[in-house]
């Protein structure tokens, strides 16, 4: 039984040291055109929202940690593909208003941002503040 139980501690660190040689995107483009929001509310979102929806994303250490890094590399390419406030004047019209209306939605229903986002980043957590304050501008910019 020991026996076996070294095997297994030995290919498992091998694969583990192994799959740290597969490559994860950790790029930030350059920044396109940024939000234009009050100061309050733009401190908000770099606070709790760029690092998945902004080409300003700070990769923590453990950033480069495979399998760690392929699920946040992941998260960040998704994030960004659904609102990348780096690239902000891409959205026009229709699909603006949709984005601000995603907004809302998912800060009402307490979904952004993600919560195993904010077991590592408590600083990200909207209070009940924040969250009127991120609220009255997503909806006042859906009404212009």
């Amino acid at each position: 039984m020991r026996k076996w139980l070294m095997r297994a501690g030995v290919v498992f660190a091998a694969t583990l040291a192994a799959i740290q040689l597969v490559p994860v995107e950790r790029a930030n483009p350059p920044v396109e055109s940024d939000i234009a929001a009050p100061d309050d509310v733009k401190k908000i979102l770099r606070r709790s929202c760029y690092d998945c929806h902004s080409n300003e994303t700070r990769w923590p250490w453990y950033a480069r940690l495979a399998p760690v890094s392929w699920l946040i590399s992941s998260d960040v390419s998704e994030g960004r593909r659904e609102v990348n406030f780096s690239a902000w004047s891409q959205f026009t019209g229709g699909r603006r208003a949709r984005k601000f209306k995603e907004i809302v939605e998912q800060v009402e229903g307490n979904k952004m941002p993600q919560w195993y986002y904010v077991l590592m980043h408590p600083d990200a957590k909207l209070a009940p503040g924040e969250k009127e304050i991120i609220l009255n501008w997503a909806k006042q910019a859906l009404q212009s």
